[in-house]
């Protein structure tokens, strides 16, 4: 039976540090321990927050008032053998995901090794869509199973019910409904990558975007990157203690790149998007708006490494850390005309 504690500081949970105590805090080891302290904050109506590794979270100062529902499951298993569609690969909530990537490496199943490094847990994946490096995670997931909390039962969502676009799904979109039990995943059975997308991992590994190269190649040469940019966790490089990315790269419609090309010129960086409209890089528009790798304010800081990562390097709190990101976000709005949306999950904060 799960355990539960009170008034646990979530500070200790999250890659930030930050966080004041939840009121209730349960560490789920089984699905039955975590449905049932779901079902059991549902039933008194109070407040519940589910939480993996707390790498994408930023959690006010003042804590959580209801129940903290860490989901500690695990489990990894093949439901199938090499096919058109891959190998099925279904993974409990939570497992470590860069643990899950090394496996797979290690094993020979492609489509994840561009996803290396990213701290967090499986059941965090769908949600945000996590991608990098040319690679998402929708591209492999094939279904998710999950509790849902308005209807109350288990349910599982094929591919297209996920509603996956970029850094969204169906389970960010409506927060407080789902609460993902395990996630099945087609990888390829290859000793190679899948083709490499993304120029600057071309660029680091010596090949042309298309080709592929060894599994093993592709992940260290995407750890080698994310630790250049302090995006792998360390406990001596106080670049990490981040949520990753703050702000997701700007998706234009027409009007609004009309607009940034008239304020930033021509030079900036775009990507046509699958939605017909146009992407920009959000470090991009950070730097040029004035806001140099090191930037401070009060003791939160734009790391060293990346413009898109904010950090707590120095034990602040997480009032300095939103303050730095109003700043950021208001420079470069005021500059390009471009409104910076932030990726980490906020509980008990607002930007």
């Amino acid at each position: 039976m799960a355990v539960l504690c009170e008034q646990v500081e979530l500070s200790g949970y999250t890659t930030l540090r930050l966080g004041g105590p939840a009121s209730r805090f349960v560490e789920a080891a089984t699905e039955e321990d975590l449905l049932a302290a779901v079902r059991a904050a549902d039933s008194a109506g109070e407040p519940l927050l589910v939480l993996g590794g707390g790498s994408n979270l930023v959690v006010g100062d003042a804590g959580f008032p209801g129940t903290v529902v860490r989901v500690a499951t695990r489990g990894v298993e093949r439901v199938s053998r090499a096919s058109d569609t891959g190998v099925r690969v279904r993974v409990q909530a939570g497992e470590e995901w860069e643990s899950f990537v090394a496996r797979c490496v290690a094993e020979c199943l492609s489509g994840v090794e561009c996803l290396s490094g990213i701290p967090g847990r499986i059941g965090a994946t769908p949600i945000q869509n996590v991608g990098a490096y040319g690679q998402d995670v929708a591209e492999t997931i094939v279904e998710v199973r999950a509790y849902d909390r308005e209807r109350g039962e288990t349910i599982t969502l094929d591919h297209a019910a996920c509603g996956f676009t970029y850094r969204n799904s169906v389970f960010k979109v409506a927060p407080d409904r789902y609460v993902v039990l395990e996630v099945t995943f087609a990888l390829g059975d290859a000793e190679e990558s899948q083709p490499i997308r993304y120029a600057e991992l071309a660029r680091t590994l010596g090949v042309e975007p298309g080709e592929r190269v060894p599994l093993s190649a592709a992940r260290e040469a995407v750890l080698e990157l994310r630790r250049g940019k302090g995006m792998v966790l360390d406990p001596a490089d106080p670049d990490t203690r981040s949520a990753g990315s703050f702000f997701t790269n700007p998706i234009l419609d027409a009007e609004g790149l009309a607009e940034l090309e008239r304020r930033a010129g021509p030079g900036f960086p775009r990507y046509p998007d699958p939605s017909g409209r146009t992407k920009t890089s959000a470090a991009w528009l950070i730097e040029h708006a004035g806001f140099a790798k090191g930037h401070a304010l009060g003791l939160a800081r734009i790391s060293s490494k990346h413009t898109l990562a904010l950090t707590n390097p120095d034990g602040g709190s997480t009032a300095d850390l939103l303050a730095l990101a109003r700043q950021v976000r208001d420079g470069v709005r005021a500059a390009f005309g471009v409104e910076l949306v932030n990726e980490p999950v906020f509980v008990g904060v607002t930007l």
